[in-house]
Protein backbone atom coordinates (compact mmCIF):
# COMPACT_ATOMS: atom_id res chain seq x y z
CA UNK A 1 0.00 0.00 0.00
CA UNK A 2 1.73 3.28 -1.17
CA UNK A 3 0.12 7.10 -1.19
CA UNK A 4 1.18 9.69 -3.55
CA UNK A 5 0.52 13.57 -2.74
CA UNK A 6 1.79 15.83 -5.44
CA UNK A 7 2.10 19.93 -4.88
CA UNK A 8 3.88 22.69 -6.64
CA UNK A 9 1.37 23.44 -9.58
CA UNK A 10 0.36 26.83 -10.00
CA UNK A 11 -0.58 29.54 -12.49
CA UNK A 12 2.86 30.63 -14.54
CA UNK A 13 4.29 32.92 -17.40
CA UNK A 14 5.63 31.00 -20.42
CA UNK A 15 9.46 30.48 -20.35
CA UNK A 16 8.74 30.15 -16.38
CA UNK A 17 9.95 27.30 -14.38
CA UNK A 18 8.16 25.54 -11.65
CA UNK A 19 9.00 22.23 -9.68
CA UNK A 20 6.21 19.80 -8.96
CA UNK A 21 7.39 16.98 -5.57
CA UNK A 22 5.66 13.95 -5.02
CA UNK A 23 5.79 12.48 -1.64
CA UNK A 24 5.12 8.89 -1.46
CA UNK A 25 3.77 7.01 1.72
CA UNK A 26 3.33 3.02 3.22
CA UNK A 27 5.08 0.82 1.95
CA UNK A 28 7.60 2.90 0.51
CA UNK A 29 9.81 0.77 -0.18
CA UNK A 30 8.31 -1.42 -3.03
CA UNK A 31 8.22 1.18 -5.47
CA UNK A 32 10.58 0.13 -8.16
CA UNK A 33 8.93 3.10 -11.19
CA UNK A 34 7.52 6.47 -10.25
CA UNK A 35 6.64 8.38 -13.41
CA UNK A 36 4.72 12.17 -13.89
CA UNK A 37 1.63 12.03 -16.12
CA UNK A 38 -0.21 14.63 -17.48
CA UNK A 39 -3.66 14.97 -18.73
CA UNK A 40 -5.42 17.91 -20.53
CA UNK A 41 -9.00 18.81 -21.04
CA UNK A 42 -10.46 16.77 -23.65
CA UNK A 43 -6.89 14.28 -24.17
CA UNK A 44 -5.63 11.39 -22.58
CA UNK A 45 -3.35 10.84 -19.89
CA UNK A 46 0.01 10.59 -21.09
CA UNK A 47 3.62 10.23 -20.07
CA UNK A 48 5.62 12.98 -18.80
CA UNK A 49 8.83 11.75 -17.73
CA UNK A 50 9.78 8.05 -15.30
CA UNK A 51 12.51 6.98 -13.38
CA UNK A 52 13.39 3.65 -11.85
CA UNK A 53 13.47 4.44 -7.63
CA UNK A 54 17.07 3.12 -7.62
CA UNK A 55 17.62 6.44 -9.95
CA UNK A 56 19.90 4.72 -12.93
CA UNK A 57 17.06 5.28 -15.55
CA UNK A 58 15.09 7.90 -16.52
CA UNK A 59 12.56 8.89 -19.20
CA UNK A 60 11.51 11.44 -20.60
CA UNK A 61 8.44 11.92 -23.58
CA UNK A 62 9.78 13.69 -26.78
CA UNK A 63 7.46 17.03 -25.81
CA UNK A 64 9.53 17.58 -22.66
CA UNK A 65 12.48 16.26 -23.34
CA UNK A 66 15.56 18.75 -22.73
CA UNK A 67 13.09 20.97 -20.82
CA UNK A 68 12.13 19.45 -17.88
CA UNK A 69 14.07 17.16 -15.28
CA UNK A 70 12.93 13.83 -13.21
CA UNK A 71 14.67 13.77 -9.87
CA UNK A 72 13.79 11.55 -6.57
CA UNK A 73 15.18 11.79 -3.24
CA UNK A 74 14.70 8.56 -1.64
CA UNK A 75 15.66 9.49 2.09
CA UNK A 76 12.59 11.91 1.86
CA UNK A 77 10.36 9.62 -0.20
CA UNK A 78 9.47 11.92 -2.81
CA UNK A 79 10.30 12.43 -6.58
CA UNK A 80 10.35 15.87 -8.42
CA UNK A 81 9.52 17.46 -12.04
CA UNK A 82 11.57 20.20 -12.53
CA UNK A 83 9.94 22.18 -15.73
CA UNK A 84 11.70 24.83 -17.25
CA UNK A 85 10.79 27.13 -20.53
CA UNK A 86 7.10 26.56 -20.02
CA UNK A 87 4.47 26.47 -22.82
CA UNK A 88 1.42 26.62 -22.97
CA UNK A 89 0.90 23.55 -24.09
CA UNK A 90 2.23 22.39 -20.82
CA UNK A 91 -0.83 23.10 -18.89
CA UNK A 92 -2.64 20.04 -17.70
CA UNK A 93 -3.61 18.38 -14.57
CA UNK A 94 -0.37 16.46 -13.40
CA UNK A 95 -0.33 12.92 -11.28
CA UNK A 96 2.19 11.30 -9.85
CA UNK A 97 2.20 7.56 -10.50
CA UNK A 98 4.02 4.69 -8.87
CA UNK A 99 4.49 0.68 -8.76
CA UNK A 100 6.52 -1.76 -7.38
CA UNK A 101 7.62 -3.16 -10.66
CA UNK A 102 9.59 -1.90 -13.08
CA UNK A 103 7.20 -1.07 -16.13
CA UNK A 104 7.24 -1.88 -19.42
CA UNK A 105 5.94 -0.44 -21.59
CA UNK A 106 7.18 2.39 -19.10
CA UNK A 107 4.63 5.06 -20.81
CA UNK A 108 1.50 2.40 -20.29
CA UNK A 109 -0.44 4.33 -17.88
CA UNK A 110 -2.51 1.70 -16.89
CA UNK A 111 -0.01 -0.23 -15.66
CA UNK A 112 0.69 2.26 -12.75
CA UNK A 113 -0.73 0.46 -9.69
CA UNK A 114 -0.58 3.67 -7.21
CA UNK A 115 -1.57 7.24 -8.04
CA UNK A 116 -1.95 10.67 -6.47
CA UNK A 117 -4.69 13.27 -6.75
CA UNK A 118 -3.11 15.71 -9.38
CA UNK A 119 -1.90 19.36 -9.24
CA UNK A 120 -2.84 21.92 -11.58
CA UNK A 121 -0.31 23.22 -13.46
CA UNK A 122 -1.32 26.61 -16.17
CA UNK A 123 0.96 28.40 -18.10
CA UNK A 124 0.00 31.41 -19.90
CA UNK A 125 0.05 32.18 -23.27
Amino acid sequence: QVQLVESGGGLVQAEGSLRLSCVASGRTSSISTMGWFRQAPGKEREIVAAIKWTGDYTYYADAVRGRFKISRDNSKNTVYLQMNSLKSEDTAVYFCAADDRFITPITSAVQYKYWGQGTQVTVSS
